[in-house]
């Protein structure tokens, strides 16, 4: 399945969540590449928006390949057998620059807005796509840290055994493609698969929400 860009893929799986209309629901999309698949679930939908940073740690020879995970709380989610091979004191500092990165884009992003109360409510998590399922699991670690009652993941596409073990983990799953043979890198599945910038997410969120 190929998906001409993120606004498609928001839009196709806008369609596979129709089901959540009308919930007690929030929009949580991934930064950066999640938001818009994020900004159009929520508009199609009626559903609010807000966002969960979690952080990604690339390995030290391939950036895009996750050993690890940072939740907006702190906890550190890791595939262990990755990350007790690299240099501990390189993983130290990468976290603390992450730790770092993730206060700057929530300042960043929320520019003043408090968060979206998520006691008891349903957090629909999405992004543009799952490789490894790291950084999703630290955004279901936080969607449980802030008291949802029940957590949805919504992806264009996720390799089928991460499919799998996320089904057992959380209330949901919904994705349009779930391949066996995985391509190898989420990029693999868009015609356009730009990398999203500061500006582009500001821009995509204030075509939701009222001036702060």
């Amino acid at each position: 399945m190929m998906f001409k860009d993120r606004q498609d893929a928001g839009r196709q799986l806008a369609r596979a969540l129709e089901k959540y209309r009308g919930r007690d629901a929030v929009v949580f999309p991934l930064p950066r590449g999640g938001v818009a698949l994020g900004v159009e679930v929520a508009r199609a939908l009626s559903l609010p928006l807000d966002l969960i940073v979690p952080r990604k740690i690339g390995h030290p020879m391939n950036p895009e390949y996750a050993i690890c995970a940072l939740a907006e709380d702190g906890e550190l989610i890791c595939n262990s057998a990755e990350a007790n091979l690299v240099d501990p004191q390189w993983l130290r500092e990468q976290v603390d620059s992450e730790r770092r990165e993730a206060v700057r884009r929530r300042e960043h992003y929320r520019r003043g807005r408090p968060p979206q109360a998520l006691n008891g409510r349903i957090a629909i998590l999405v992004d543009d796509g799952i490789a490894t399922g790291l950084t999703m699991q630290a955004a279901i670690h936080d969607s449980r840290h802030r008291g949802a009652a029940s957590i949805v993941v919504a992806i264009p596409v996720v390799p089928r055994d991460t499919f799998e073990s996320l089904k057992a983990e959380v209330d949901d799953v919904v994705a349009l493609d779930a391949p066996l043979l995985y391509r190898g890198a989420v990029g693999a599945y868009y015609e356009d698969f730009s990398q999203v910038t500061d500006a582009e997410v500001l821009a995509l969120l204030d075509t939701l929400r009222p001036p702060a």
